[in-house]
């Protein structure tokens, strides 16, 4: 590493991480350019080319915080659908209420049915539940990327608005089925002692 400007390097995520700007990420290669990020900002990497190793730390300690949140955001498709509409002025609305009273009602009861189902550990609901929500999720997806590409901003912002329900379902869900394993793996484990 010769060149310590963070600012030109950390502008745009999708440049720092080399993936075109658009809503489709390789995940994988997502996963590889941050371990090459890690790596190339590392203190001891970074120490090598500043003399002043307090300041050395210093860009080192920023460079991993924007790397990790450029990381997370790239990652999750609400908070990338976010950015993408970040970078194209257009994210004034994000944070607005959904006015989709159908989805809402669908959504409502997906979450009570999830939140019933990991308050009584019940792994057959949560196992229903979770290709459900990975279905809405895709779906959601591909209304984002086809409004994005067709500058269709409304929809977009309604896309992402209903992807951010979406992901932190599918998260509580999948907490929700590794915590009813964790316990099942702990019964199981109590039987043989």
């Amino acid at each position: 590493m010769t060149d310590m400007t963070p600012e030109a390097q950390f502008d745009n995520f999708f440049a720092l991480f080399e993936q075109p700007v658009q809503f489709e990420v390789h995940q994988e290669r997502l996963d590889q350019h941050l371990r090459l990020l890690q790596k190339q900002y590392h203190p001891d990497n970074v120490a090598k080319n500043l003399a002043d190793t307090a300041q050395a730390q210093q860009h080192s300690e920023q460079a991993s915080a924007l790397i990790n949140q450029a990381y997370q955001t790239l990652s999750a498709p609400d908070s990338r659908a976010s950015y993408l509409l970040e970078i194209a002025g257009q994210a004034q609305n994000v944070e607005h209420s959904i006015a989709d009273l159908e989805f809402l009602e669908d959504a409502m009861q997906m979450r009570m049915d999830l939140d019933d189902a990991i308050t009584d550990k019940d792994r057959l609901v949560l196992q229903q539940l979770h290709p459900q929500i990975v279905e809405r999720l895709a779906k959601q997806s591909d209304r984002f990327s086809n409004a994005y590409q067709s500058k269709d901003w409304q929809t977009a912002i309604d896309a992402t608005q209903k992807l951010k329900f979406l992901v932190k379902l599918n998260a509580d869900v999948t907490t929700g089925l590794d915590e009813v394993a964790t316990a099942h793996q702990a019964d199981d484990d109590d039987l043989y002692v």
